[in-house]
């Protein structure tokens, strides 16, 4: 008989957490595999679940559905922010290429590299649910450095994808700047 509850714990970096029953009743240990696709769990949210036990007695938590989310939950906060930087950014290359400071293929580069880049990192969001091949992060950065970087931020936070990994984090900030440097001379010459 399903449960509902609170993910009162949550640990995405090692995908588990615990699930506290409403009624009351002991934590109940749950697995990121017992969620549906989609976006990641976040603590606090209230869910409905499948009850039992393990082989060493131990409460476990299964067919995890969320209450109060619907199925695409991607407007969070960091989604907005992401679709803000983005938007004001490809906003400013449109202003800069009607002043004629660079030229409409910059415009056209920038907004296909970043629909690509936000392509690749839903498959590879979509690969590592399913164990599948995975794009290889020199890749998914590669296109981030070449301009697909607003694609790129809209989906790490869209998908919850690459959010946490701090050396990916770290090079991705990296070719943000690079990117932002080589269009500025561009802009500047």
């Amino acid at each position: 008989m399903r449960q509902q509850g609170r993910l009162a714990e949550w640990n995405d970096e090692r995908g588990f957490g615990f699930i506290t029953p409403v009624g009351g009743g002991g934590r109940h240990f749950v697995h990121i595999s017992s969620f549906p696709p989609g976006p990641r769990p976040v603590a606090q949210e209230l869910v409905s679940f499948t009850p039992s036990r393990d082989g060493r007695n131990r409460l476990r938590a299964g067919e995890v559905e969320y209450l109060e989310r619907g199925k695409l939950d991607m407007m969070t906060g960091q989604v907005r922010l992401a679709l803000l930087v983005a938007g004001v950014f490809l906003a400013l290359i449109i202003v800069l290429a009607l002043a004629g400071a660079v030229p409409w293929l910059i415009l056209l580069v920038y907004v296909a590299l970043s629909g690509l880049s936000l392509a690749l990192y839903a498959a590879d969001k979509a690969a590592a649910e399913r164990h599948a091949w995975r794009t290889p992060e020199a890749s998914l950065l590669l296109l981030d450095l070449l301009g697909g970087w607003p694609g790129g931020l809209v989906a790490q936070q869209a998908f919850r994808h690459k959010t946490k990994k701090q050396p990916f984090r770290t090079l991705f900030l990296c070719t943000v700047v690079i990117n932002l440097a080589v269009t500025m001379v561009i802009v500047l010459s």
